[in-house]
């Protein structure tokens, strides 16, 4: 039973929400970001990713990068944010394409996810924890949530729709069409949001997965001083979650002709020339090769596991092991992963210019899959899961 606790939120006023926020610090490359925080200086990539105000010839880990984030945090935090008088929670709902995620912004507890009450279903990478490890320390700021998922409860549903008929903190949709609001959850309803989600079995990471192992770490390094014991988080109803496919890109066929691959590949499986490229249900994915679309049946799986069952491990099984020599999909430099906001498109592309031999196009692993994962306390296959939209940093920032 996992436990929640108000928290006294750093946030933007309503003109300068859209101003402020951005997209999550991991989603774009150095490049990408200073191109998106280029003439906005209280874009929250100063903050997150603060390596784009110093040279290029500085490495993104250097010392002078977190030097240069507390230089920026500071400034934002004096002059253009404000702090909550009273610990609150909060409310936040995005709309893409038509479709409403929404969800609760509260401090879980370090020792919940240390013990396993909020589970995970990804290994981390040292590298990208010690850097989010000394963020946080030298900040002493969590300034983007972890996204954490749990099974839809009606109590908790009833508890945020009275929250989303007060006057919302911000309203705003920003450049990629995504629309956002925020509202603080009021007195009366408080202690009945905490006692809704000690009902709830388990809270689950969908995404952010480095976002807590560095909280974690942070705590154990300040002795839980503060308030450094917990850490912020997005929590949403998986009923409202979204995960689009994680497609793989093939940079060479391991010395195979076009033709001796698609004979390999037939040799598997079945295989159906002009399809879409977008398969449409499980069990399905379709190939890109030489300017057309295939559709491929996957084998049934090898272990009736919640891993074995997934398309990407029973591509990997069958194909990207045995045919192109793949062995390890995380650690291999001959394949590339795709995510579904980029479309089919994106994949045509790679093929088309020749940085890419071929593409994988996926049906989507869903939350079921990701929960049942989780809760065999087993590792998903890398780039299993892509969630959208994002969770953008800069609306709610929890100090430690």
């Amino acid at each position: 039973m996992p436990k929640i606790l108000p928290f006294n939120a750093i946030l933007p006023s309503a003109e300068l929400a859209a101003e402020i926020s951005s997209l999550p610090y991991d989603v774009m490359n150095r490049e990408e970001a200073k191109e998106m925080a280029a003439g906005s200086p209280l874009n929250f990539l100063h903050v997150t990713r603060s390596e784009i105000d110093l040279p290029d010839s500085v490495d993104a880990y250097d010392g002078e990068v977190y030097k240069t984030a507390a230089k920026n945090w500071k400034k934002l935090r004096e002059e253009f944010l404000v702090k909550d008088t009273l610990p609150a929670f909060y409310v936040y709902s995005q709309v893409m394409d038509g479709r409403r995620q929404t969800g609760v912004v509260a401090t879980p507890l370090v020792a919940d996810y240390n013990a396993g009450i909020i589970k995970k279903h990804e290994t981390t990478r040292k590298a990208k924890e010690d850097d989010r490890t000394r963020h946080i320390s030298t900040l002493r700021a969590q300034t983007g949530p972890v996204f954490l998922t749990y099974r839809d409860s009606a109590a908790i549903n009833d508890i945020v729709a009275r929250a989303m008929r007060q006057e919302p903190l911000f309203q705003f949709t920003s450049s990629d069409g995504i629309s956002h609001e925020g509202w603080r959850v009021s007195d009366e309803d408080m202690e009945n949001l905490q006692k809704a989600f000690l009902d709830v079995p388990a809270l689950y990471i969908a995404d952010g997965h480095h976002r807590a192992a560095s909280a974690s770490r942070t705590a154990e390094a300040l002795q839980n001083d503060g308030e450094s014991d917990r850490f912020l988080a997005g929590i949403f109803p998986a009923g409202d979650l979204k995960i689009l496919p994680y497609n793989r890109v093939l940079l060479d066929l391991n010395g195979l002709s076009e033709e001796q691959f698609l004979d390999a590949l037939r040799k598997v499986a079945p295989l159906t020339e002009n399809a879409q490229p977008s398969p449409d249900r499980p069990g399905l994915c379709s190939l890109y090769l030489k300017g057309v679309w295939y559709s491929l049946q996957l084998p049934a799986p090898k272990e009736n596991t919640p891993i074995g069952i997934l398309d990407v491990s029973r591509l990997q099984d069958f194909i990207l092991q045995p045919i192109l020599g793949i062995d390890d999909p995380r650690t291999s430099p001959r394949i590339d992963f795709v995510g579904g906001i980029r479309g089919t498109a994106e994949l045509e592309k790679l093929v088309n210019n020749g940085t890419a031999k071929a593409a994988f196009s996926m049906y989507p692993t869903t939350v079921e899959q990701l929960m049942a994962i989780a809760d065999a306390n087993a590792i998903m296959p890398p780039k299993s899961t892509w969630f959208e939209p994002k969770l953008r940093d800069g609306l709610f920032v929890h100090e430690i």
